[in-house]
């Protein structure tokens, strides 16, 4: 990335084996650095380290896990920025030659280097900025003769932007990008698949308001986000407009333990970004998912945060915010066991509320009981 003209994080250009080079590594760079994996992915195999003697334990960490889940243990080290944005651009690149970006997405909100909550644009985005930072994940493309729709990122810290890495597919988060732009990126990554130029040129690009996504997982929040497999007992999905939901699952469909824990995307857009916010608190509150606990509360509690609210945000949000997120959380769950019982008599059948009133109190209590623990 470096010969491209690409600005990349100080670092090893080459996979690191041997502790003592390791050490001497990292002492040029400056602690903090991070031991990365480098064919890791999904926030696997990454571990920052703060000082010297964390080292070889986080070496040998890091080459376990990337052995175990990649089939090569070759790690990186690079500096470690402490609170930096996640913001990365959709590529689109034919065979022909023609390469564009198609905007940027903030990632920020994340958990062990997951992405939970996704948007676009980034609430810090200028036309300037994008035009810097797309021309910079274009020409990374074109470096690597890139051929198919994928996604260069960036860590953004203190006005200044760097390569992280680049996922050679269609991601998680492509609908917030399909929504503000109108393209199918689907459709464009099967016709470039079958040999077709590009239907769009840079200039074609255009941002029309703004999107949110969030990722509904079957996990614990209250629990460090445990994943939390079992059989869908309650189902309704939020609707409307400005509304988008990807998913594969139904009431009593059973949610195995072999595979990632996400139940659907919920995807809002809006003129503006309070407004796809307010929607996306309208379509959170509508869904509702019974047998298994959910990132709903979450999401939640983080749409009410002044600081995400502000755009204020990067890598390290949820623990730097974690006490007031868990704060919300209860409160959000105790609203939703009231919200139920006030409509008892008016939307749904008895036995359906009181498995509802059920589900909520059982899942508050727990909640609750986990809070005592940690005290």
């Amino acid at each position: 990335m470096k010969k491209a003209g690409v600005p990349v994080i100080e670092g090893t250009p080459e996979g690191v084996t041997d502790i003592e080079e390791a050490k001497e590594i990292a002492r040029q760079i400056g602690y903090p650095v991070i031991v990365k994996a480098s064919a890791g992915g999904g926030g696997i195999g990454m571990r920052a380290v703060y000082e010297e003697d964390e080292l070889v334990r986080a070496i040998e960490s890091t080459q376990s896990v990337a052995s175990t889940n990649f089939g090569d243990s070759t790690v990186f080290i690079e500096k470690y920025l402490e609170k930096p944005r996640h913001i990365e651009f959709q590529i689109l690149a034919d065979e022909h030659g023609n390469v564009i970006h198609a905007a940027d997405r903030e990632c920020s909100i994340q958990r062990r280097h997951q992405k939970l909550l996704e948007e676009a644009p980034s609430p810090i985005m200028t036309e300037e900025l994008r035009a810097d930072m797309g021309e910079s994940a274009v020409k990374a493309a074109e470096y690597i003769g890139y051929n198919s729709a994928g996604t260069i990122e960036f860590l953004y810290d203190a006005g200044n932007y760097y390569f992280l890495e680049m996922n050679t597919r269609i991601q998680v988060e492509h609908p917030i990008t399909e929504i503000i732009t109108n393209i199918d990126l689907i459709k464009e990554q099967i016709k470039i698949a079958n040999g077709d130029e590009l239907s769009y040129q840079q200039k074609d690009i255009k941002v029309s308001g703004h999107a949110i996504e969030c990722r509904i997982n079957a996990e614990n929040p209250f629990n460090d986000f445990a994943p939390n497999p079992g059989k869908i007992t309650g189902y309704r999905s939020p609707g409307g407009p400005g509304v988008r939901l990807d998913s594969g699952v139904y009431m009593n469909y059973t949610i195995p333990t072999f595979y990632d824990s996400m139940i659907s995307k919920l995807i809002t857009w809006g003129r503006t970004r309070p407004d796809s916010i307010a929607r996306m608190k309208r379509a959170l509150s509508e869904y509702i998912i019974l047998g298994v606990k959910t990132t709903i509360p979450f999401h939640k509690a983080i749409l009410r945060n002044p600081n995400f609210i502000k755009g204020d945000l990067n890598t390290h949000f949820i623990d730097t915010y974690k006490k007031g997120i868990d704060e919300e959380m209860e409160k959000v769950i105790e609203e939703e066991l009231e919200q139920v019982n006030k409509l008892k008599s008016t939307f749904m059948p008895a036995k359906k509320i009181a498995a509802i009133s059920a589900a909520v109190g059982s899942y508050l209590n727990t909640a609750k009981n986990q809070q005592l623990a940690k005290k």
